[in-house]
């Protein structure tokens, strides 16, 4: 059996003033507003800094708490924030950018209110980089949702949250009620391998146009898996599914977290919650067979040191920015502190490092897993 146990150690963002007092917001190198998605390898970190409609490059691993970014990108400058550059428009700005995710030196941002997900061919390292092209529009100044018609397999509505996995790359259109998935890397006007949530291209309904069912969504937020399982945060559900293998085609999920069955979709507002329960998970991360799961609403991670594969309504062992599995609220009801969450909304986990996009706290947390084998000498 692995036990596992977790320390925030780094911090980024500004610090809060004290109480019940959020961390600054206003755009510096050093500060985030509201971000939603955060990736973390080797070399860099990349933050979706969402209230600002910008994203955040450090390159070189930060060592030091409110440490400044080195790259900005949707943005002419460190200090200019609002959607589309501040109005000088989409070509080279961003709308609520949520979901960051580098591929094979690639850098993806889904750039969620602009309905599309902007490709970088190299990693930036000058800040105003424009982006080379777009997935789910026709160019780069096209910003309508399913560009401006009925969706199809090269459109797109609200896309949140990107995934690579086993050599699939995945988009989590949250709008059109949908994962696309592609083997290999998508290209402009290059049609999905897979349309997982709806029976065609062209169909868009929540749940399939009917009740909750393990193959279906109400808002598909984010992907993550590796070669055993796929893993989708319908945080509309107030659940997690998983598909084991990780599927080929359209079809039910093998494994439900935060449900007792498939067909639940049960929200336990302001209740102890349990090692059980979800509601609104918005993020997702997997790494060395541990989950992670950004279960929002209820201020906290949930950590599985053996990820579920199949079944329903598997207990998580962990819960980080609570006191226990137990708890729910904001900050614990208190005041915001070094390991306390307020809607995290954006998860990346690197070797024993998680990165946790804390929104609520105008901040990124990274925390270090610290497990072992119960059963080892």
């Amino acid at each position: 059996m692995i036990t596992l146990a977790a320390s925030p150690v780094l911090r980024l963002g500004a610090e809060s003033p004290g109480g019940l007092a959020l961390p600054a917001a206003q755009p510096t190198p050093g500060q985030l507003y509201a971000p939603r998605g955060v990736y973390l390898d080797a070399e860099r970190l990349i933050v979706a800094d969402s209230g600002n409609h910008r994203v955040l490059i450090w390159q070189g691993l930060p060592t030091t708490d409110g440490a400044p970014a080195t790259v900005v990108l949707g943005q002419p400058d460190f200090t200019s924030e609002g959607p589309a550059a501040g109005g000088r428009g989409p070509a080279n700005g961003l709308h609520l950018p949520t979901g960051v995710l580098v591929v094979a030196g690639r850098l993806y941002v889904a750039d969620a209110w602009h309905h599309r997900v902007l490709v970088w061919e190299q990693v930036p390292e000058r800040s105003a980089t424009p982006p080379d092209y777009a997935l789910g529009q026709a160019n780069l100044n096209a910003v309508e949702p399913n560009r401006g018609a009925t969706p199809d397999g090269q459109s797109l509505y609200w896309p949140y949250g990107l995934g690579w996995c086993a050599g699939w790359f995945y988009i989590a259109d949250t709008g059109n009620r949908r994962v696309l998935g592609w083997r290999g890397l998508p290209a402009p006007e290059r049609a999905p391998d897979l349309v997982l949530g709806q029976p065609t291209p062209t169909a868009h309904d929540e749940n399939r146009g009917g009740a909750p069912g393990p193959a279906s969504f109400r808002w598909p937020h984010a992907v993550a898996g590796d070669a055993t399982t796929l893993y989708v945060a319908d945080a509309g559900n107030h659940r997690v599914l998983g598909w084991s293998p990780p599927p080929t085609n359209d079809r039910p999920a093998d494994l439900v977290l935060g449900q007792p069955d498939f067909a639940s979709t049960q929200e336990l507002a302001y209740h102890p919650q349990g090692p059980q329960r979800m509601r609104f998970p918005y993020a997702l991360a997997i790494a060395h067979g541990r989950l992670a799961v950004a279960d929002t609403a209820n201020n906290r991670v949930l950590i599985w040191p053996e990820a579920p594969r199949t079944g329903a309504f598997a207990p998580a062992d962990l819960a980080l920015g609570q006191a226990d599995l137990e708890g729910n609220g904001e900050n614990r009801w208190q005041a915001v502190a070094p390991d306390t969450l307020c809607w995290p909304y954006g998860l990346w986990l690197h070797d024993n490092r998680l990165a946790i996009a804390d929104s609520g706290n105008n901040r990124v947390i990274i925390w270090m897993l610290h497990g072992a084998n119960e059963g080892a000498a």
